[in-house]
């Protein structure tokens, strides 16, 4: 089978959920299936950084196709060219998100639609939501001969939101990230990192884009509340995550705390790092207004860290019993999860035990598989 791969999605380095599941996914098929050929594309003006498995080999053609953006997308939007099938023929042709890609038979398209957060504009810049009208997602979703959801929450917004028939969408769940599941740092290596960055014997973390979707205001303010009380005198907060759009009414929020020496917004960190982070964590808190999954809890819960969540979207069917689930509106049940972890150790051995039972369910081979699998009969 010959699988043309849209690998736009994948930025070196940025660590977002899309981009990691690009870069796992594409790894676990070199690895698993060298016997079918690849074709890496890739667009836009500028060179791209040079990415060691997207290079030529054996069994892969990686395709820079120098045009730029702003041209490549009205094109495809407004003109329906070039025809990538006709460019470059393949059996299949696997985009790993929502860009825009014209095809003259779009029936051996399959596209990965991570969540249908577009659909609340509110989450967005007014910039996200020019890229997302720019898309044209609407038509993509139509045409595309199948879909990939990550979770069932995702597979059925999109049959409620757009028509689209159940036999059309197939729901894989992705895996974790191996340095986070396969991975145990040491009780010396712990005790090293603590303190060459200084951190205090008990805080609560937060990892994820630092932007308005992620709710992170209520950590905050869940936070300060949980700081009036003597008994948590020494916790500290950490913000771990790139900026995104309207970060700065967040920054705002932790200016403000009266516990802002407290609090350590500690920006975008590298996998080995964030490893890190989780395995010291105390709680790990994410209540998130929406999600199709949701990476950072199951990610705590792979370093063995209990998980505050939100009760909406996709995180009830990924997390289950194995966290604690709270409205994102009700910071009195943040509050009230977060504070039952703070003050039972007998209680968060229980839940740390129950995350890493529920990441079983999470395996990037296995996903890769049935990927695969779908890719096959999307071929015939």
């Amino acid at each position: 089978m010959k699988l043309f791969i849209d690998t736009r999605p994948y930025k070196p380095n940025t660590y977002s959920g899309i981009s990691e599941y690009t870069r796992l996914l594409v790894e676990r098929f070199l690895a698993d299936f060298p016997e079918h050929r690849y074709v890496f594309f890739a667009n836009g003006f500028k060179k791209q950084e040079e990415v060691p498995f997207l290079k030529d080999g054996a069994n892969k053609t990686a395709i820079n196709f120098r045009i730029p953006n702003r041209l490549f997308d009205p094109l495809n939007l407004f003109f329906h060219v070039p025809k990538i099938d006709a460019l470059f023929p393949s059996d299949v042709f696997w985009s790993p998100n929502i860009n825009i890609l014209s095809l003259k038979n779009p029936e051996r398209r399959v596209m990965t639609v991570h969540d249908v957060s577009f659909l609340h504009p509110e989450f967005f810049s007014v910039k996200q939501r020019l890229w997302h009208w720019r898309q044209g997602y609407r038509r993509q979703i139509e045409t595309a001969g199948r879909l990939i959801a990550p979770s069932d929450f995702t597979k059925e917004t999109l049959m409620d939101a757009f028509k689209v028939p159940e036999e059309k969408i197939t729901r894989i769940y992705p895996g974790i990230d191996p340095v986070y599941k396969d991975h145990k740092e040491t009780d010396e290596a712990l005790r090293a990192f603590r303190k060459d960055h200084a951190l205090p014997e008990r805080f609560l973390l937060y990892s994820g884009t630092i932007e308005p979707r992620k709710n992170i205001v209520a950590v905050v303010r869940a936070f300060n509340a949980l700081k009036q009380f003597p008994r948590n005198e020494d916790l500290g907060l950490i913000l771990a995550g790139s900026r995104g759009w309207s970060y700065d009414t967040i920054f705002k929020e932790v200016e403000r705390s009266p516990y802002r020496r407290h609090i350590i917004v500690w920006g975008k960190a590298e996998h080995k790092v964030m490893r890190s982070l989780y395995h010291l964590a105390t709680v790990f808190v994410y209540p998130s207004f929406f999600e199709g999954v949701g990476f950072p809890p199951l990610e705590a819960q792979a370093c063995g860290t209990p998980v505050v969540a939100s009760n909406r979207t996709s995180l009830p069917e990924i997390l289950g019993t194995s966290a604690l689930l709270a409205d994102p509106w009700k910071i009195s049940e943040l509050i009230e999860a977060i504070e039952a972890f703070l003050e039972d150790a007998a209680f968060r051995e229980t839940f740390k035990e129950r995350g890493r039972k529920n990441i079983e369910r999470f395996d990037w081979k296995k996903s890769a598989a049935e990927h695969m699998g779908l890719f096959a009969a999307a071929a015939k």
